[in-house]
C-alpha cells in the first residue's frame, strides 16, 4: 500500500533488460500507482512504447517534441513525480547523468528531479565492475540518489556474473521498504483489537454486541500508512483492512482474543485496544442446538478474561491505550478506567440515539491521558479520529512530529 497513488516517472534506458519493463509497470499499477513512462530513443529497439503505453494507460514519452508537435515538458514531469525509477539503468545513462549530460528527455527529467530517483544498473559483469561505473554510481549515490543492487546470474553476453537488473518484484520490494523506512513510525511495533467477540450460547446462538471494528480498523490502516508494523487482532466483523502491510488476525471469541493479544503484547511499543469484547460469557456451551421448550430461559454467566486490566498489569515499557464507550457520566468512567487498568491514554465516546458509536461511520470522541491532558474533537468521520488519535501519541509519548 506504500505505493498507493504514487506518481512514478519510469525511466527507460537502451539495454536488453528493457524488456522486463512491461512487467514492472504491471507491478506499479497494480500497486495502486500511477505511471508515466520516459523512454530513451535506444530504449525502444529493445521494447515497444505501445505495449507500455497500454500498461501504464499513459502516452510513453521519447523526444522532447512528439509527432504532432507538442512540447514534452520535462519540468511539468519531474514536478509531477513522487519518485523516479531508472531501470535499467546503462552505463551510458548513468555516466550522462552522472555529468550533468543533457541530451535526451529523460536526461532533462533527471536534471529537474526534485523528488527522490532510483537507479537499477544493468549491465555486462565487466562494464559493471569498470572504475568508470563505479565511480559514476559513487557520484550518483553522493548527489542523493538510490542505488538498487545488480544482481548475478546469465548475462545476455552469455557469461555470468554481477550486472543483472534486478528482477521486477525485487526492484518493488526495494522501494516499498525505502519509502518505508523514511515514514514516521517505521520500527514502532503496534498491536490493535478491534470489533466485537461472539460468546457461544449453542451453534448457533451466541452473546455479542453491536461492534463493527471500523475504528479500529481505521486504526491499523493508518499506523501501517505511516510505517508502523502492525498486527490488528479482529473479531468477527463485516470489515477488514485495506493496508496489505496489516497483519490480520481473526478470532471469534474473547478467550481468543485474550490469547492472541497476550500472545504479541511483549513485542509491541504501542497497544491500542478499541475493541467492544464481551465481560460475561456462557458457563457452558452446548454441543447442539438448544430447542424451545420453556417460556422462560436462564443462562449462567462467568466472566470473560479482562484483556485491557491483564495487559496492564503486564505492562513494562509499553503506551497502553483504551477505548471507554458509555451511555452516561462518560468522562468520569474514562478517567476511572485509565487509573483501574494502568492505562497510559483513554479514548472516550458516548452512544446514544443522536451519536450511535457502534456501526456508524462518524463519531464524536475525547482523549484523556495520563499527563492530565483532555481533548474534545468535533463530530467526524472515524478515519478522521484514527488520524487523531495517532498523533496524540506521536505527540505526547513518542516525541514524534
Amino acid at each position: 500500500m506504500v505505493l498507493q497513488n504514487k506518481n512514478i516517472v519510469l525511466g527507460i534506458s537502451g539495454g536488453i533488460a528493457a524488456y522486463k519493463c512491461a512487467h514492472l509497470v504491471r507491478l506499479f499499477v497494480k500497486a495502486g500507482a500511477h505511471v508515466k513512462v520516459v523512454m530513451t530513443p535506444s530504449a525502444k529497439e529493445f521494447v515497444t512504447p505501445g505495449t507500455l503505453s497500454v500498461l501504464s494507460k499513459n502516452e510513453v514519452l521519447i523526444d522532447f517534441f512528439d509527432i504532432r508537435s507538442n512540447w514534452n515538458n520535462h519540468v511539468q514531469l519531474a514536478e509531477w513525480a513522487d519518485l523516479i525509477l531508472i531501470a535499467p539503468a546503462t552505463a551510458n545513462t548513468m555516466a550522462k547523468m552522472a555529468q550533468g549530460i543533457c541530451d535526451n528527455l529523460l536526461c532533462a527529467v533527471y536534471l529537474s528531479a526534485r523528488s527522490k530517483v532510483y537507479f537499477a544498473p544493468a549491465m555486462d559483469l565487466d562494464m559493471y565492475q569498470h572504475p568508470s561505473t563505479k565511480s559514476n554510481l559513487e557520484t550518483l549515490k553522493n548527489n542523493g540518489n538510490i542505488i538498487i543492487p545488480a544482481e548475478s546470474g546469465e548475462l545476455a553476453s552469455g557469461l555470468s556474473g554481477e550486472g543483472r537488473m534486478a528482477e521486477p518484484e525485487n526492484i518493488i520490494k526495494f522501494i516499498e521498504s525505502d519509502l518505508l523506512s523514511a515514514l514516521p513510525l517505521a520500527g514502532k511495533q503496534f498491536l490493535v483489537n478491534a470489533g466485537p467477540t461472539y460468546e457461544a450460547i449453542d451453534p448457533v446462538r451466541f452473546i455479542g454486541n453491536r461492534s463493527s471494528g471500523k475504528t479500529g480498523i481505521a486504526i491499523a490502516d493508518e499506523l501501517a500508512s505511516q510505517g508502523a508494523a502492525v498486527t490488528l487482532v479482529l473479531g468477527p466483523s463485516a470489515y477488514s483492512p485495506k493496508n496489505k502491510n496489516v497483519n490480520l488476525v481473526r478470532v471469534e471469541s474473547a478467550q481468543q482474543m485474550y490469547e492472541a493479544c497476550t500472545k504479541v503484547y511483549d513485542q509491541c511499543d504501542v497497544a491500542i485496544l478499541t475493541a467492544a469484547v464481551a465481560d460475561y460469557k456462557p458457563s457452558t456451551a452446548s454441543d447442539i442446538k438448544i430447542k424451545k421448550k420453556e417460556n422462560e430461559m436462564s443462562l449462567e454467566l462467568t466472566k470473560t478474561n479482562d484483556i485491557l486490566a491483564e495487559l496492564g498489569r503486564k505492562k513494562k515499557k509499553q503506551i497502553l491505550v483504551g477505548f471507554a464507550l458509555e451511555t452516561n457520566d462518560t468522562l468520569d468512567y474514562a478517567s476511572k478506567k485509565m487509573v483501574a487498568k494502568n492505562l497510559d491514554m483513554v479514548v472516550a465516546n458516548t452512544t446514544s440515539e443522536k451519536n450511535p458509536a457502534f456501526g456508524a461511520d462518524f463519531n464524536t470522541v475525547t482523549i484523556i491521558d495520563k499527563h492530565n491532558n483532555l481533548v474534545n474533537f468535533e463530530f467526524k468521520s472515524k478515519q478522521e479520529i484514527a488520524v487523531d488519535v495517532i498523533n496524540h501519541i506521536k505527540a505526547h509519548f513518542l516525541n514524534i512530529k
